[in-house]
């Protein structure tokens, strides 16, 4: 298929149907530091157990891509994403209904199975396997600019949520708003196809294979620091924002701000990814980001200092989504695409728990971010410097499935 001919109508659906999936499911999740606040104020809880609720659904989260993946590589990826509207929906529904530390702690699990399931990964990846290689990186940057745009309304929606029908009906009103993930699934299903299908290597020969190559482990190793750095300021940004005497309103803005950006990051990085060199782009943003960190606490704290800092840094959001994921496509291949893009994710994830947890943990010993904050400047550099090595052609995986036919 040449680049300039249209894309078939189901595919066209089912591109449409993705984003909106992406722009609920991660708008809803990654937001939801708006809440520390208040939630904390009122009920009296330290922000460790909110911020220990959050990563654990971000590790949940990483522990059930891979999984969700490897379903949606055998299976299709409607299912799966059904089984993670419902199970999102029921863990939030926990967090505004039942009011104890420890099952808002729980919940973290409950959501973070959900989120895993039904989250924005697992919307682009079954997304770039319908298209042709050379739309494939534009269509990664639009699922994910989809998944920001969601996050730039949901983020200033939530906060007026709040203040109309206070945090627990406001919990409740986004945990209901996952099931609105259900109808757009139809075209989804008509236009994703199982993957790996017939005879060829095992899921296990599989994964044994990426870890036995470079450039896969240097991306795993790598987006551990984009996990840290985007759960870390989604969770505790609108807080530490507050904390600075800034009105909590800033703090909501931030993160649409963030999103909104995102949008036109998540596109170019898409674009820029189809045509140039994908590991050089990704050790640019973080370098990038570990430069506006330091920048943003180093400079006296104003509105229109979080404003910049939100703008800017959400052109470097989650721009590494689909230079990371397209790396992993052009390296690995597309058979089992699904599970090994679920497995970086989980790193991703596994760095979102360290980022949310910990920062919660640190300001309740310190009553101050500021370690956490140069914590990110570190990782920042070091993932600019692990992105370099990697080698941008065909692995063994690749090769093999390219012979395969």
């Amino acid at each position: 298929m040449a680049a300039t001919e249209p894309l078939p109508f189901v595919a066209k659906a089912a591109i449409t149907a993705g984003c909106i999936v992406a722009f609920i499911s991660f708008g809803f999740s990654a937001t939801f530091g708006v809440f520390l606040r208040p939630m904390s104020a009122d009920l009296g809880w330290g922000r460790e157990v909110f911020g220990l609720s959050l990563a654990l659904q971000a590790l949940c989260w990483g522990v059930t891509q891979p999984l969700a993946g490897m379903v949606a590589d055998r299976f299709g990826t409607a299912r799966v994403l059904a089984f993670g509207a419902i199970v999102s929906a029921l863990g939030f529904w926990l967090r505004g209904a039942v009011i104890d530390p420890q099952v808002f702690v729980a919940s973290g699990i409950i959501a973070g199975v959900g989120t895993g399931a039904c989250s924005f990964p697992v919307v682009i990846i079954a997304l770039g396997k319908i298209v042709p290689p050379e739309r494939r990186s534009f269509i990664l940057g639009l699922g994910t600019a989809a998944a920001s745009t969601g996050m730039f309304f949901v983020a200033p929606a939530a906060t007026a949520l709040i203040g109309w029908l206070g945090w627990q009906s406001a919990i409740l009103a986004i945990a209901a708003s996952f099931l609105l993930i259900l109808p757009p699934l139809g075209f989804i299903a008509r236009a994703s196809r199982p993957s790996a299908t017939g005879a060829g290597t095992s899921f296990g020969a599989a994964v044994r294979g990426a870890f036995s190559d470079r450039a896969f482990v240097l991306l795993f190793v790598g987006f551990f620091v984009c996990g840290f750095h985007v759960a870390f300021i989604q969770t505790h940004l609108p807080a530490y924002i507050a904390d600075e005497g800034l009105a909590p309103i800033i703090g909501a803005w931030s993160l649409a701000l963030i999103g909104l950006f995102n949008i036109a990051g998540s596109f170019l990085s898409g674009c820029w990814g189809a045509r140039n060199s994908k590991k050089r782009l990704l050790a640019t943003i973080y370098f990038s980001r570990a430069v506006v960190i330091s920048l943003f606490i180093l400079t006296p704290l104003t509105a229109g200092s979080v404003l910049l800092f939100s703008a800017i840094m959400g052109v470097l959001w989650l721009s590494t989504v689909p230079p990371t994921t397209g790396l992993v496509a052009q390296t690995q291949g597309l058979r089992y695409l699904s599970t090994l893009a679920g497995l970086v994710f989980f790193s991703h994830q596994t760095g979102s728990f360290i980022g949310a947890w910990l920062g919660g943990r640190m300001y309740d010993l310190t009553q101050d971010y500021t370690p956490m904050w140069w914590a990110a400047v570190a990782l920042g550099l070091a993932a600019a410097l692990i992105h370099l090595p990697i080698r941008e052609t065909p692995g063994p995986l690749a090769r093999q499935e390219t012979a395969a036919g």
